[in-house]
């Protein structure tokens, strides 16, 4: 016993009480800022291989971004990262970021549909599918509900049967090998029902977007109801964006 309060003596809390003010350590890149320095735009959007940059003005699609920072690096007076890891959105317009913006990602209130804050706000089962993943991550959202996270105490769970989920969350581009697999999760899910994209490969394709070997139709079919950015996505972006998309903030 008395080993096991000198760890927590040394290591702290073993869990984040707060997920909503928590702040990330180390390195993590999250919401970037981009200031009116002039520099060499046609460089700068070059440097991009997931053309995440456009000009006229400058702004960042999070929903391409790979969050390599490589366009910090070149351009540290133009890019900075902030650890702002809020970055999901109901409305996909909303992940673009443009010079001279230093302001909070938030949801579109107007177009979440009633039945969403009705059913889901306390409890919430949802079946993942990776259709195509590169596993970055499915991983970060099993760390979601670790013990650091856990995202459990929300009523948010993953669930092994669509039958027993209230929404699918899909990762990976799509490959055309998972879209008949991930059109039977869907339709096996009982209505109401909600379509969750998580991360940068679902969001848009990623570094894959013009391969011949996806099948993104499934996506022309439905609404998408909410986008998490991210390569990985962050367990407290995930976390954040569940609770910010299914509750309204007290």
């Amino acid at each position: 016993m008395f080993n096991s309060i000198k760890i927590l003596y040394h290591q702290g809390k073993q869990y984040i009480s707060d997920v909503r003010t928590s702040v990330v350590p180390g390195v993590y890149r999250g919401r970037p800022v981009i200031s009116n320095s002039s520099v060499d735009e046609v460089a700068l959007v070059d440097l991009c291989p997931l053309n995440a940059i456009s000009t006229n003005p400058v702004q960042i699609d999070l929903g391409k971004c790979a969050f390599c920072g490589e366009c910090a690096v070149a351009f540290p007076e133009k890019i900075r990262f902030t650890k702002d890891y809020k970055l999901a959105s109901n409305d996909r317009s909303r992940l673009i970021v443009k010079e001279g913006d230093d302001f909070p990602i938030t949801m579109n209130e107007q177009i979440i549909r009633p039945e969403i804050r009705k059913y889901f706000s306390s409890s919430l089962k949802l079946r993942q599918v990776s259709a195509g993943g590169d596993n970055s991550c499915e991983w970060e959202m099993n760390a979601a509900n670790n013990v650091n996270f856990d995202m459990s105490r929300f009523g948010i769970d993953f669930v092994a049967s669509p039958r027993h989920a209230d929404g699918i969350v899909i990762t990976g581009p799509i490959a055309k090998n998972m879209a008949t697999p991930l059109q039977i999760a869907y339709d096996a899910v009982p209505e109401p029902k909600i379509i969750i994209l998580a991360g940068v490969d679902a969001v848009s394709g990623g570094i894959f977007a013009d391969s011949p070997a996806l099948d993104r139709r499934f996506l022309e079919k439905y609404p998408v109801d909410l986008y998490i950015p991210g390569n990985p996505i962050h367990p407290l972006m995930f976390i954040n964006a569940i609770l910010d998309f299914t509750r309204k903030r007290r």
